[in-house]
């Protein structure tokens, strides 16, 4: 049994022949840059893909694997270079009926043991999506309907992002994920927390109690991949391993959750629309305090505290079989952190995740001097202050350094192809 560092939604933004799988992610970031990435880059042992259903991406991955580049394993998953697990993974948007008689649309993450059951899945979602080569397609079905199609092709179902704003089951579609799945509720093994919210927000619905949390990066550029992550105990690297581990079966387990402190989330708070800012009171918020209008978007810890039926203990863990739930800030996001600076710490200590994880302040200071190395210890232990984010696509969060200077863009910022990163 070994750890091993996992981040379970990454986008493909082009195929090798340059057709468009997901429209707002980089053009770089396809399936071979990904397995690349995570290799010599970042350090994640296994990664989720989550276009995987493409018929332009399912071609790619067969040329991947016939060109030697990465192999099939029985237990599921295909190895590259020996070291790093991608799974295969399609990004749903299922259909919903709210309690009000409206309807609310949500992202369900799909993941199958092997390319023969991803293709098996994407001929059956042909007959309810429009356009199967595009990313994150809305179908017309809803979850309840989706989850057997999935385990029919092998594969699990994952709540994606459950508390933002736009396409999640809490954020719009229902204040209880049993009403969505009724009696096949008890397939559902995880939830994917999402940017905006942490284990203490979602611990605070009783429901959940029995589900695993996960935290991705939903990654839309080769950099943002593993600004959050997972830790996982499992016997190797493989989809059966990573399913046990969800499930909390043979001694695997999610070991911890590394994350943004969800303040930093863009829909952490309520945003007013009108007045085109975030809107201060007490939580939770339900129309602005400074135009009264209802025409606002419902931050994630507002919408937790309309629905929640447990206190949100943010001092100790609400439940004691919750892993820790890490506040960390990835490399990129850190004061004095460029590029070049970036790349020589990479030279020296080979990926992000042992800076972030294993090197120590007098090694680091070595590299890149105190003040950065100060820096650097501060962001993976969560204590750099932040400045609240909320609810606009195109706003700004900032890291604010101990001399109370906005010193860094964190979320909300375009990618290389002037596209949105982050929760879409």
């Amino acid at each position: 049994m070994y750890e091993v560092f996992t981040d379970l939604h990454v986008h493909i933004g082009r195929s090798e022949k340059n057709h468009p799988i997901k429209i707002t992610a980089a053009r770089s970031l396809n399936f071979a840059n990904i397995a690349k990435e995570c290799k010599e880059r970042k350090g994640i042992g296994v990664v989720g893909i989550i276009d995987c259903m493409s018929p332009y991406i399912i071609e790619d991955i067969e040329n991947f694997l016939r060109a030697g580049e990465a192999y099939e394993v029985e237990d599921g998953g295909i190895i590259y270079k020996d070291e790093v697990c991608i799974l295969l993974g399609a990004e749903i948007e299922t259909s919903e009926m709210r309690d009000d008689g409206k309807k609310g649309s949500a992202h369900n993450i799909c993941f199958f043991p092997h390319l023969k059951d991803i293709k098996r899945f994407s001929n059956e979602m042909k007959k309810y999506i429009n356009n199967i080569t595009l990313s994150s397609q809305r179908t017309r079905l809803s979850a309840y309907d989706l989850v057997d199609i999935v385990e029919e092709c092998n594969g699990i179902l994952i709540p994606a992002h459950c508390f933002t704003p736009h396409k999640s089951f809490y954020g719009n579609c229902t204040d209880r994920l049993q009403k969505i799945f009724k009696e096949k509720y008890g397939k559902i093994y995880a939830i994917e927390l999402g940017l905006s919210s942490d284990t203490f927000l979602a611990d605070s619905i009783s429901e959940l109690e029995q589900k695993s949390f996960i935290t991705n990066s939903d990654a839309h550029s080769l950099p943002k991949i593993a600004r959050e992550y997972n830790k996982l105990l499992v016997g190797d690297i493989s989809y059966k391993e990573v399913i046990k581990a969800l499930k909390n079966e043979d001694g695997r387990k999610v070991v911890a959750n590394y994350g943004l402190d969800p303040k930093l989330g863009k829909y952490h708070r309520t945003y007013c629309e009108k007045c085109e800012k975030n809107v201060s009171g007490k939580s939770p918020v339900t129309s602005c305090n400074t135009c009264d209008s209802s025409n606002i978007t419902v931050g994630v810890l507002d919408r937790i505290e309309m629905i929640r039926d447990k206190e949100i203990k943010c001092d100790s863990y609400a439940s004691s079989n919750r892993p820790p739930y890490v506040y960390q800030i990835p490399l990129s996001f850190i004061p004095g952190l460029g590029k070049k600076t970036i790349e020589k710490l990479l030279d020296v200590f080979e990926t992000e995740m042992n800076i972030l994880h294993k090197v120590s302040v007098d090694d680091l200071e070595g590299i890149v001097g105190k003040k950065i190395a100060d820096n650097i210890i501060r962001a993976r232990s969560g204590n750099m202050k932040i400045q609240e984010g909320g609810g606009r696509s195109v706003r700004k969060t900032y890291i604010e350094n101990e001399k109370g200077k906005y010193m860094k863009e964190l979320l909300d910022v375009l990618d290389e192809n002037g596209f949105m990163t982050g929760e879409i």
